[in-house]
């Protein structure tokens, strides 16, 4: 006889109010308190400073019963106490010395939680800490420092500000919230002296919970904090939105770390799934900088904390991604001086003391904008703002006085220059293969002007001495005409004027009279060329674009970087985009030499990506400075096959038309071809498609088509 088999049983099938059942209550609660080294209470954490003592005690909640309360001092690595910490804690160097390492303190209290629970009748417990800071911000990333695993119930815990607040909803705000401002709503003891450091609060937490455990409140500790145990790789979902109060930007990190590295450093914060982009040089290298989104904005503002926290002996700088020169300039009527030879060590407290009190800064610290590498080295320039004429005019009198060891240059300002210096240093675009989601969390670059009216003026061979002043006494009467901030110099790729400038005026009247009035007039010993222009064009060519025969060329910020072919920055449709198709104004323009040469250009063949494919790019991290950024930038190739019809149709040889040849300025005077190509790494260089284009050498040839092996002529 054959052995039946047994049917399974039915699953009983889950019904849609019972996933929605609130996770079982803990059977009891482990109060935790903890301090380090360093900072105390709001600041906890945030300086990096090692855990020194430990506080708990086990609460039964259904029989509202306590077990042993326990004080266990940890010995850090750095003995040093500071001021607040030996002032409130009352502890010193010599007696943590006697104490035991974190990972013995942690083995301890598990196994003394274990016992207190057998004690109490009791199997499963949660943790309860006054805040986050504890856990998040000490425990989990000393920790991953040292190298050891928490335990798992390190991963779950009760914040007890927030379930206060639950309970007693007309109390204070959660981050307003202490443990003794709890203990006074409830009107509970609050002498801290009666016991010693740690052993007071938690046996006021303790009275916090019993109340809250009282029949007139029955409050139920439902729903905990957890900790992600790791972080989870993987691209976000399209339809996602990105908050842009979730995202902090990361600086200054080791040019070899990797997505686990950036979540390792912020252990103990629930980074989002996919939520680590590094970001990439025009190179398609690393640059040193991350942008990290997390879960929600109250995970980013801890995150914030870390700022200047160390990953191995490097500091990595905590930001927000707002965009800091937008902001600052944001603000109206103020009068912008320009600092430059700022030491590298310098401080906003340094400079605000240098200034003094009989000028002071608009906003305090926040007048003041610092201009930085990419990797957030300083450059020694900064940008500080004036409410009046009269506190700036007290800053330049400042100028070359000593700072530290270094003499300080302070020179009047604009809107345009401050924009244009930030993005000269920082010359480092988005990488090209960014999340959707997550590249329009960056802001809009901050526009100038805008508009077709022809409102603004542009004054071209300036004398290269000449500054705001002197273009205000060559417009005479007309400054008055000037729109508040409307003078705009033009720097050149060493951060130096360029010997143009842009004005905006009042109206479009205003800007007529101007040109006709000041057109060739003398300024210094030259005559200046005015001619009238929209505000339009000002901002196009300020944002990096140029002026040239074939009218306006877009700025790199507005076309993706040339990359490697592994990082591919747009699709090959041609769409002109509306700002290429702007008018000519050959006013603005050199005149051409002759009507023959002009005759005998080739035509152009320029390509623009399609709108939907550009790159959504940070303005304030990537435009060279105008108006002398390299022309080849400023357009993509075409297609080789487009190329090769153009040439045919026209019956006239043309050469590549620019993004094939690059032109290098700059380079060091020893610099070899290997050095070059070196710097190309990664790059495909002279495709045979361009043969029968270009006549090439025999020898130029074979250099060009090596495809590893290059040898130098």
């Amino acid at each position: 006889f054959k052995k039946r088999k047994k049917k399974p049983k039915p699953k009983k099938p889950v019904r849609a109010g019972d996933r929605l059942k609130p996770p079982a209550p803990p059977d009891s609660l482990v109060v935790l308190f903890g301090a380090t080294a360093g900072a105390y209470g709001a600041k906890l954490g945030s300086d990096e400073r090692e855990l020194i003592l430990l506080v708990w005690q086990v609460v039964d909640l259904p029989g509202k019963k306590v077990g042993t309360l326990h004080k266990s001092l940890v010995k850090a690595d750095n003995l040093e106490l500071s001021d607040q910490c030996r002032e409130v804690s009352g502890l010193t160097p010599e007696g943590l010395g006697k104490a035991e390492p974190l990972d013995r303190v942690l083995q301890q209290f598990i196994q003394l939680v274990s016992s207190d629970l057998k004690v109490l009748g009791r199997s499963s417990y949660t943790l309860c800490s006054d805040g986050q800071l504890l856990i998040r911000q000490v425990l989990h990333p000393e920790t991953s420092k040292k190298n050891f695993l928490l335990s798992d119930c390190f991963y779950s815990f009760y914040d007890l500000r927030k379930e206060f607040h639950t309970c007693y909803p007309s109390s204070a705000a959660v981050k307003d919230q202490t443990i003794k401002t709890m203990a006074e709503y409830l009107g509970l003891g609050t002498d801290e002296t009666e016991e010693d450091f740690g052993v007071w609060q938690v046996k006021t937490m303790v009275a916090i919970i019993f109340s809250m455990l009282s029949e007139s409140c029955n409050h139920i500790f439902t729903e905990p904090e957890t900790v992600k145990y790791k972080y989870e790789t993987g691209p976000c979902s399209k339809s996602e939105t990105v908050d842009n109060e979730t995202v902090i930007r990361a600086r200054g990190l080791p040019w070899q770390s990797s997505d686990q590295d950036i979540a390792r450093f912020f252990k103990g914060l629930n980074i989002a799934k996919g939520g680590v982009a590094l970001c990439l040089n025009a190179q398609g290298r690393r640059n040193g900088e991350a942008l990290v989104r997390f879960v929600n904005s109250e995970q980013r503002d801890l995150a914030l904390e870390r700022h200047k926290h160390h990953m191995g002996s490097r500091y990595i700088e905590v930001k927000s991604t707002s965009n800091e020169v937008a902001q600052f300039l944001s603000k109206e009527n103020q009068v912008i001086i320009r600092m430059r030879g700022l030491p590298f060590t310098a401080t906003q407290e340094d400079v605000l003391g240098f200034l003094g009190p009989e000028c002071p800064v608009t906003g305090g610290k926040e007048g003041l904008l610092f201009v930085k590498y990419p990797d957030g080295r300083p450059t020694g320039d900064a940008f500080v703002l004036f409410s009046c004429e009269e506190y700036a005019q007290n800053a330049l009198k400042k100028h070359k006085e000593i700072l530290g060891k270094r003499y300080i240059e302070l020179f009047r300002s604009t809107a345009a220059e401050v924009q244009q210096v930030l993005n000269r240093y920082m010359s480092t675009p988005l990488i090209p293969t960014l999340p959707a989601p997550i590249i329009p969390v960056i802001p809009p670059p901050y526009t100038i002007a805008t508009g077709s009216i022809r409102d603004c003026v542009r004054l071209r061979g300036l004398p290269y001495t000449a500054g705001i002043d002197d273009i205000l006494e060559f417009m005479g009467d007309a400054t008055a005409d000037i729109k508040p901030h409307g003078v705009h110099m033009v720097l050149n790729q060493q951060g130096r004027p360029s010997g143009d400038a842009f004005i905006q005026m009042k109206s479009a009247d205003k800007a007529f009279m101007v040109a006709q009035k000041c057109h060739k007039k003398m300024m210094k010993d030259r005559y200046v060329e005015v001619f009238q222009c929209s505000g339009e064009e000002m901002n196009f060519v300020l944002m990096g674009g140029t002026l040239n025969r074939s009218g306006l060329s877009p700025p790199p910020c507005k076309l993706p970087c040339l990359s490697p072919p592994a990082y591919a920055a747009f699709q090959t449709a041609a769409v002109i985009p509306a700002e290429a198709a702007l008018y000519q104004p050959q006013a603005l323009l050199p005149a051409a030499r002759t009507p023959q040469a002009s005759a005998a250009a080739p035509p152009t063949v320029t390509y623009y990506p399609a709108q939907a494919a550009q790159l959504y790019m940070n303005y304030t991290a990537y435009y060279p400075s105008p108006p002398v950024s390299p022309t080849t930038v400023g357009y993509i190739a075409a297609p080789p096959g487009a190329v090769a019809a153009a040439a045919t149709a026209t019956h006239t040889p043309i050469l590549p038309q620019p993004g094939a040849l690059v032109r290098m300025q700059g380079l060091p005077y020893n610099t070899g071809m290997k050095e070059i190509l070196s710097f190309f790494q990664g790059y495909q260089y002279a495709p045979d498609d361009y043969n029968g284009l270009i006549q090439l050498s025999d020898q130029a040839r074979s250099v060009l088509q090596a495809p590893k092996e290059w040898v130098c002529l």
